[in-house]
């Protein structure tokens, strides 16, 4: 799918993942991340970023072979990663600065 729409429909999504809308409708009960926005008539529509998370989903349960909580133990795992690198980074940059900074002294 290209990034051009804001919002995909559950059947435009289950067949992006080659799943029924019922599995995602399932995964959407099992992962609190998981939050389509709810428009008309209640018909989830899915964002770029729940695509994303849905792959990533589907990845590890269908390809992967883990189960409901073991992919739940990845995802919390993969966003520990991300906090992890990021403050990382931050923490590099205030080191940059001060030793740029003991240098003008």
């Amino acid at each position: 799918m290209t990034q051009e729409k804001l919002y995909y429909s559950i059947n435009e999504v289950a067949d992006l993942l080659g799943v029924t809308p019922v599995t995602l409708r399932y995964w959407e009960s099992q992962f609190k991340e998981l939050k389509p926005v709810r428009g008309g008539r209640s018909m989830r529509r899915y964002t770029q970023s729940d695509v994303e998370l849905l792959q990533r989903i589907y990845h590890l349960t269908k390809e992967c072979g883990f189960t409901i909580e073991g992919t739940r133990a990845q995802l919390h795992s993969d966003k520990l990663d991300t906090k992890k690198e990021k403050v990382i980074a931050d923490l590099k940059e205030v080191r940059q600065f001060l030793v740029d900074l003991k240098e003008l002294l």
